[in-house]
């Protein structure tokens, strides 16, 4: 099998993990903060359904400056689940796109310019797309829990399935 239809396997797979874990949040919490440095729940998980694609887009390019994120905040769990399946269907058009051939590409991020970081396209799959978007489910685990909702069992049962 290729290295693309393996990280297309991958991302499908964890789609159906991120997707159980926004059907839990609560629609009357959006607003909730665990901390007032933290992204609200609603913010974060709208972070979390727009990174697949969002950042597939940009890997699309062979360099692109870091961007400034804006973080709006969902006002409903059918929101976000409407933007993750949008997401995903883009970043599984991108990742089809580029093929074997393509991941192995240079890509660089720069900031006014300056090149901060030069790997291949399935380097910063891995990390910033994929790891980022785990990362992300994770803090809203964290944030379920906090709120006394039960956390979807992802890879193994959690301590509420």
């Amino acid at each position: 099998m290729s290295i693309a239809k393996d990280l297309l396997e991958e991302l499908r797979r964890e789609a159906l993990n991120t997707r159980r874990v926004m059907e839990r949040i609560p629609e009357a919490s959006m607003s909730w903060k665990p901390h007032p440095k933290s992204m609200s729940i609603g913010q974060l998980a709208l972070h979390t359904a727009g990174l697949p694609g969002g950042l597939a887009s940009l890997l699309n390019a062979p360099d692109r400056e870091v961007p400034t994120v804006p973080l709006p905040e969902a006002v409903s769990v059918s929101e976000l689940v409407a933007v993750l399946e949008e997401q995903l269907a883009a970043a599984e058009d991108i990742l089809r796109s580029w093929g074997d051939e393509g991941l192995r590409e240079t890509f660089r991020w720069t900031v006014q310019g300056a090149v901060i970081i030069e790997s291949s396209r399935l380097e910063q799959v891995r990390s910033v797309l994929l790891n980022h978007w785990y990362h992300h489910r994770g803090q809203l685990t964290v944030y379920l829990r906090l709120l006394d909702v039960p956390v979807p069992a992802i890879y193994g049962p959690s301590a509420d399935e």
